[in-house]
């Protein structure tokens, strides 16, 4: 066998080859874009009356931005101060007003002798600028809270 029919194929495989479309690049698939928070804190349906067999922690949250994403969570902490079981959360938008909140919960979760605590954070454009200093919650019942006040992220 010759060497030119050789040749003539592997450089008519490399023009082919680089001929090819390149593959093209697949957009980033975003997380939720705060106007996606947004829309999703605006269509929240409103609670409703409280069922029996749940309860409730309400009050309002003070020192929120406008356009800041909070969340609130119920959680048990274990000694050394870390999450160990979220009871309830909940995300709401900051409207530079006080801001209401309803945080409803299954008392049956709600552990014996454990620390649970409230906490909360306050973020924009993905950036934590707020947090709750930590609620110590005693007893699975219906509480207002009165208003809560956001701090400065450290």
């Amino acid at each position: 066998m010759s060497l030119k029919p050789l040749v003539l194929l592997s450089l008519f495989s490399l023009l082919v080859a680089c001929g090819s479309d390149a593959p093209k690049p697949q957009p980033p698939t975003p997380g939720p874009a705060p106007e996606q928070a947004q829309k999703k804190a605006r269509e929240s349906v409103p609670l409703g009356p409280l069922p029996a067999y749940q309860r409730e922690l309400s009050g309002t949250l003070q020192g929120v931005p406008a356009g800041a994403e909070v969340e609130l969570a119920l959680l048990v902490i274990d000694e050394r101060g870390r999450p160990q079981q979220l009871l309830a959360s909940s995300s709401l938008i900051g409207t530079n007003q006080v801001l209401p909140f309803h945080l409803r919960f299954n008392p049956d979760a709600f552990p014996v002798g454990a620390r649970v605590e409230l906490r909360g954070r306050a973020s924009q454009s993905g950036q934590l600028i707020l947090h709750l200093p930590s609620r110590l919650i005693t007893q699975p019942t219906t509480q207002a809270l009165g208003q809560l006040q956001f701090v400065k992220a450290p």
